[in-house]
């Protein structure tokens, strides 16, 4: 069987970033993210209160085939929950041999990036800047700012997610507030 074949086109930047009323998007609430944060208590406090939308993402309906690129953008709104940062769920590829690119558009934030072996390196988000992801590097982005982070994002179509891997052991590191200013610190529900 033969694929149909996918001709150029233009992306309006509106569209993916969700300003238009006709794309909907995948959304995280805090109630989604069971399990992400370190704190235990503030989470459930913080989900007492209210389920705050942390994050959501467009991504465009093409072909998750091989040789198709998928892209979209992520908004990770401002919050903290205890004194982490609000970030996304983070994941490895199924194909684990695949890199990504993100490009900020509005907002700062840093991009969490971890391999199997524990190599960890974090690189931050302002307008115009892009990061890239190495393939085999589980990668999270986390929101620094005041405003919403908003990133496009490309990858290879036929990637996948693998978000159980991040579920069951999360990051060695992360990114919390100390005295008003982002500090990286291990850890404490890191399992081996």
């Amino acid at each position: 069987m033969t694929e149909k074949a996918l001709k150029p086109f233009t992306i309006d930047f509106d569209l993916i970033t969700g300003l238009s009323k006709s794309t909907e998007s995948t959304k995280r609430p805090l109630s989604k993210m069971q399990g992400m944060f370190a704190d235990d208590r503030a989470f459930n406090a913080a989900l007492q209160q209210d389920d705050p939308l942390v994050y959501e993402f467009y991504e465009l309906d093409l072909p998750e085939t091989a040789g198709n690129l998928l892209f979209g953008t992520s908004i990770v709104y401002p919050g903290k929950v205890g004194d982490e940062y609000y970030m996304t769920k983070g994941h490895f590829h199924t194909i684990l041999d695949t890199g990504e690119v993100y490009y900020c558009l509005s907002g700062e934030g840093a991009m969490l990036m971890e391999n199997p072996e524990g190599d960890c390196n974090i690189q931050y988000f302002s307008p115009g800047k892009a990061v890239y992801v190495p393939p085999c590097y589980a990668h999270r982005t986390i929101n620094l700012g005041k405003e919403p982070l908003v990133t496009f994002f490309t990858f290879r179509a036929d990637a996948g997610h693998d978000y159980g891997t991040i579920e069951t052991k999360g990051y060695r590191k992360l990114i919390v507030e100390r005295d008003g200013k982002p500090e990286i610190i291990d850890n404490p529900k890191w399992k081996e």
